[in-house]
């Protein structure tokens, strides 16, 4: 063995990760017990329509993507975000707001009252918080921008990312940037003027100045072009069943189509969640196993829907809209997905993606599936407009969707750095490990690499 790395898991962040890996030279081998790569970004073509089961899109927070779709040929495919899709609206008082991006548009906006926008004004006269680390997002935005903007802004959008409640989130992990600007600057609206000069000359881009972006034939082009670069050295239908430590490094032992096996490595980089990487690495350290059962991944319904243009009187011009858990709907949000890239759907229809439950409703689990597709049409075609029936629909259940960041989740961050060291050549990583998108995911496949480079005196 020299510099043989294993990586477990062939979503996104094993993916990168073995990929850039490959390019510094180091012999690498993925793991993964599905039957094809991607993890959770799944796309499946239907009657003319492409529904993306899991990520429907990415931001381009990182130079890496743009090398690694140079670097696979995939020009062609990249597509960024119909510029529409800069209008997001929020659902209040069943009626569609757009979300106000600029002083000019808040000042005119009913999305919020006039005593919510006199609220924002105070904004930077709020001190800093003793709570650090442990502190809400809800506390962390109540306390500076006020009830009514955390209720039809934040929550909302809370909802739309992690599909999680903004009492649970942790600011400080799930929204590290944000609570950087309290910590940095003394406050939101003065850090942001303060960092514009600062974010230019980054080669990173922040998620609010990024692009958004996808491919003609969806999200799984990414994975499926890494896989093919890689070649043989994924191995698909593979599951790990346990890990030993020997003198020389690591023995990981398998399963594939019914025969055991083992290989060994000098490093382990781990992808998988955090429930399956705590069966693994919990026999190394029961205290490592609590730390990663506590990860919560609430479960979340990924609805995709098909109409005919005609049928729908709500005017497609944004990115679609999310619900504040106040309006007591049975859904967390919609993204027009027709309207945001093509391929989605024939010319003369529309398509739409839903997401339901996640930590705001967790019970959807125990739910006759078919009942609660049929009560989220119903509000959403009433919301839409929409009078006539779907021509498609589609859904792909996930009962463990996201991890969420939760309150404390800084004890579980230290936990796994104390865990690495203890352990040298295994790294914990996905993306319940400093951030759950797509570009997050490929921009610590970066600091994998590093920290490989590091121990090994590469």
């Amino acid at each position: 063995m020299n510099n043989k790395i294993v990586l477990l898991g062939a979503g996104i962040s094993g993916l990168t990760a073995a990929y850039f890996l490959d390019k510094e030279g180091f012999e690498v081998t993925v793991l993964e017990k599905k039957n094809e790569v991607g993890g959770s970004i799944e796309t499946f073509f239907e009657k003319g329509y492409l529904f993306d089961r899991g990520p429907n899109s990415a931001l381009e927070t990182t130079p890496l993507i743009e090398q690694m779709v140079k670097d696979l040929n995939l020009a062609d495919q990249f597509v960024y975000a119909n510029r529409k899709g800069n209008k997001r609206y929020i659902l209040r008082n069943d009626l569609l707001h757009p979300l106000p991006m600029n002083p000019k548009s808040l000042l005119k906006t009913k999305l919020f009252s006039g005593s919510g926008k006199l609220r924002l004004f105070a904004e930077p006269f709020i001190g800093r918080s003793n709570d650090g680390y442990y502190q809400s997002i809800a506390d962390f935005v109540k306390r500076r921008l006020g009830q009514e903007f955390l209720d039809y802004a934040i929550n909302p959008f809370v909802a739309g990312v992690y599909a999680g409640n903004p009492e649970d989130l942790s600011v400080k992990s799930a929204f590290p940037k944000l609570y950087a600007l309290e910590e940095k600057y003394g406050g939101l609206i003065k850090g942001t003027i303060k960092s514009i000069k600062e974010r230019k000359n980054r080669p990173e881009k922040s998620k609010q100045d990024a692009k958004m972006y996808s491919f003609s034939d969806g999200m799984q082009v990414l994975p499926k072009a890494i896989s093919e670069y890689l070649g043989e050295k994924i191995h698909l239908n593979t599951e790990v069943n346990s890990v030993e430590k020997i003198s020389t490094g690591y023995k990981i032992n398998l399963s594939n189509a019914g025969e055991t096996s083992s290989i060994l490595s000098n490093y382990i980089v781990s992808t998988i969640p955090a429930y399956s990487a705590s069966i693994l690495f919990g026999r190394f350290d029961s205290d490592l196993a609590g730390h990663l059962d506590k990860i919560y991944y609430p479960p979340v319904l990924v609805l995709y829907l098909g109409y005919d243009k005609k049928d729908i009187g709500q005017v497609l011009d944004g990115f679609g809209f999310l619900i504040p858990a106040k309006e007591k709907k049975s859904f967390l949000g919609a993204i027009w997905s027709s309207v945001l890239f093509p391929n989605r759907a024939f010319e003369d229809k529309a398509s739409f993606t839903l997401f339901i439950g996640g930590a705001r409703d967790p019970e959807i689990v125990s739910y006759d599936k078919e009942l609660l597709i049929k009560k989220v049409r119903n509000e959403f075609e009433s919301l839409m407009k929409i009078t006539g029936e779907p021509l498609y629909v589609s859904y792909k259940f996930w009962p463990k969707a996201i991890p969420q960041y939760n309150i404390g989740y800084v004890e579980h961050e230290r936990y796994f750095d104390k865990f690495e060291k203890e352990n040298p050549g295994i790294l914990l990583a996905g993306n319940y490990r400093e951030g759950i998108s797509v570009g997050d995911c490929i921009k610590n496949s970066e600091k994998i690499v590093n920290k490989i480079k590091n121990l090994s005196n590469y």
